[in-house]
């Protein structure tokens, strides 16, 4: 039996996968960190460098919209939306939001979450397409560079892992964009990864989830975990803790949480609807996962 390579973006958000890759160690899967995230997680999995990936829920429907077939939805990790900050050089000219329109936004990836919720801004503001350019900078600290350079005018990132360069002095915040979704969910490749093997992952990783999200947990081991893995301060760890929430179980998914995210994007432009209509089935492996309303 193969170990299952599991792709991740180190953030606080993937804590409770850390605690159980710690306690696994190795015996029945590896981790791969992707720091460019949910795009480079859909490039490894297209080209066979993992078998699982937990991303970001609106590049990962996107993406098998637009026609990916390298993996499918099998369950659930982050069930709260995503407060993601439009964020700017310290010395630049914008302010705000609205004075994006018409400027080229970095990106991480095409197709990452920072493009997806691009356009997802632009809705929000009345903006068709067209009003603003993408330039790819691969992470985070490509975006920093750029916006300090004014290659770009802005990017958009996770609130809480870009406040510490905020806080140095490294970049500003002008404005946040919340997910209208619940923010994170599992896909795997529907036959490299043997159903059974996704199947017990799941459900290991939903116990140390249930652990991670308990009321006990989170007013004093995950402080003290957050803190040690990614030296945030205790302040922002308890102000996230405060807002973030998790499935009960991993391996289900919502329905509506596919659809009315297939919908907005559709209205961002971002996807097209088929001639046949929405089909959830094109989106989940229903041999993993279970679909609830």
């Amino acid at each position: 039996m193969m170990n299952l390579r599991v792709g991740y973006v180190r953030e606080h958000f993937s804590s409770p996968l850390l605690q159980f890759a710690e306690v696994d160690d190795g015996k029945t899967f590896n981790l791969v960190e992707c720091p460019s995230g949910t795009g480079q997680l859909i490039s490894r999995l297209t080209n066979d460098e993992i078998d699982i990936a937990i991303a970001l829920t609106d590049p990962l429907i996107s993406g098998i919209a637009n026609g990916s077939t390298a993996y499918k939805l099998v369950g659930s990790f982050v069930s709260t939306p995503l407060n993601w900050a439009v964020i700017t050089g310290v010395n630049s000219e914008f302010q705000d939001i609205k004075s994006l329109k018409g400027t080229t936004l970095g990106i991480s990836r095409p197709g990452s979450g920072s493009q997806t919720m691009a356009h997802v801004m632009a809705l929000q503001q009345g903006w068709s397409t067209g009003d603003f350019q993408f330039k790819v900078n691969n992470d985070i600290h490509g975006l920093i560079a750029s916006v300090d350079e004014g290659s770009t005018s802005a990017f958009m990132w996770e609130h809480f892992t870009t406040k510490p360069f905020v806080d140095e002095g490294k970049a500003r915040f002008i404005g946040n964009v919340p997910t209208p979704w619940p923010s994170w969910l599992i896909a795997a490749h529907p036959t490299r990864a043997p159903n059974d093997q996704v199947k017990a992952f799941l459900s290991q990783l939903t116990d140390f989830v249930n652990r991670f999200a308990s009321t006990a947990s989170r007013l004093g081991p995950n402080i003290d975990f957050i803190k040690e893995k990614f030296g945030y301060p205790e302040e922002d760890i308890k102000a996230w803790l405060g807002t973030v929430g998790y499935p009960l179980d991993c391996a289900a998914i919502p329905h509506n949480v596919v659809e009315q995210t297939f919908r907005l994007l559709e209205k961002a432009g971002v996807v097209k609807m088929p001639e046949n209509g929405f089909d959830v089935n094109v989106f989940v492996n229903k041999d993993v996962c279970s679909l609830t309303p």
